[in-house]
């Protein structure tokens, strides 16, 4: 079977590279723009879509008039992959609404990046350094070796609001992942101060790194918001406030990636709660604890990791009522509320903590779904 792995790294380029990398983000933004606005009229005026074939042949001629033969500094398949993802983006909106109608880009985000396909050899990696096309040999960071078999697909450079750059290099390879005999299960529970408490009574005790971070977070933003705009000074505070967001941000992505790493090589199947943590997110009350925990990048990471290690991972409808439901006898609690956080059943007398409980019914529940299949 054949898989994707992507290996992100830092890169350092030079200072004329980096009038590069910022001709092409300028590029792709504009080509974005550009072609969103003219499937938008074109819809309101006919219900028509542009397709990316017509978009693509336009491009080729627009490169050729004085106006926008700047385009022709840029990489020309990222140019391309920035059509791709406008076409992606329109499909998706029409399958799914949910997903909400393509944005325009702006100029004044201060992430940028752009992706490019390797072809003929356009793209290497080898001693140190990353070859992109238009851009050159860049010096890269390399914290693990890439296995020889690996086909070097494509590659995503990004400069986060700090001022970092990174590249994220995909691989194709032959997988092949031998199925595990299913011994250990672990139901999860959603938790919003320690991520989760599991079937086992354990939880992570997660630090809250936002939580920890936020006095500090908010007195470098109020020093930001009375800077003078376009000044040196407030481009300085930019940064320092960039940067103390990303440490937060890596912080728990750290903390994530060893939780689910743990979690994917110790258990065979492992059962969740399938949440809307967009929808809980915007509750006035516990939002940014939600936002803070990173529950959804946690699954995200355990979806990929137990696909890699061969450990199912079973998602339970959100409605199943893994609070109320006593794990000894099935009895439905209906009467109990949030506020009460230890379960007990009228009927045969259990006692126990209310998320244990939640996570040995999630657990029950993801083994009966399993058998059934």
């Amino acid at each position: 079977m054949v898989a994707n792995r992507a290996y992100k790294f830092r890169i350092y380029p030079n200072d004329e590279q980096k009038i590069l990398f910022a001709k092409t983000f300028g590029c792709v933004r504009m080509v974005y723009n550009h072609w969103l606005d003219r499937k938008i009229r074109q819809y309101e005026e006919n219900k028509t879509n542009v397709t990316y074939t017509i978009c693509a042949k336009e491009m080729a001629a627009m490169k050729k008039t004085e106006e926008y033969r700047f385009l022709k500094e840029a990489d020309s398949i990222a140019l391309q992959q920035s059509l791709r993802h406008l076409d992606t983006a329109f499909q998706n909106f029409f399958k799914q609404p949910k997903t909400g109608f393509p944005r325009f880009k702006s100029k004044k985000r201060n992430k940028n990046s752009y992706s490019t396909v390797c072809i003929n050899g356009n793209i290497t990696l080898s001693n140190g350094y990353l070859k992109l096309p238009k851009i050159g040999q860049v010096r890269l960071k390399q914290h693990r070796i890439i296995p020889e078999e690996y086909r070097l697909k494509s590659v995503t450079v990004s400069q986060t609001p700090s001022g970092k750059y990174y590249a994220s290099i995909l691989f194709e390879y032959e997988d092949q992942v031998q199925e595990k005999e299913l011994q250990k299960f672990l139901g999860l529970d959603f938790s919003m101060h320690e991520l989760y408490r599991d079937s086992n009574g354990k939880e992570p005790a997660y630090p809250g790194y936002y939580r920890n971070a936020e006095k500090k977070l908010a007195r470098e933003q109020r020093r930001l918001s009375k800077m003078q705009k376009g000044s040196n000074n407030r481009n300085k505070q930019r940064l320092k406030v960039a940067k103390l967001h990303e440490k937060v941000s890596n912080q728990r992505k750290d903390f994530l990636h060893k939780q689910s790493r743990q979690i994917a090589n110790a258990y065979d199947c492992v059962c969740i709660e399938d949440l809307d943590m967009k929808a809980m997110s915007r509750s006035l009350n516990f939002g940014k604890s939600v936002s803070d925990n990173g529950w959804g990048m946690f699954v995200t990471m355990l979806l990929y990791k137990g696909k890699r290690n061969g450990c199912y991972i079973i998602k339970i409808d959100k409605w199943f009522p893994s609070s109320k439901t006593c794990s000894q006898c099935g009895y439905v609690h209906k009467e109990l509320q949030l506020s009460d956080r230890t379960y007990v059943c009228p009927v045969c007398g259990n006692l126990i903590d209310r998320d244990e409980q939640a996570a040995i019914n999630i657990d029950l529940e993801g083994l009966r779904i399993l058998l059934s299949a």
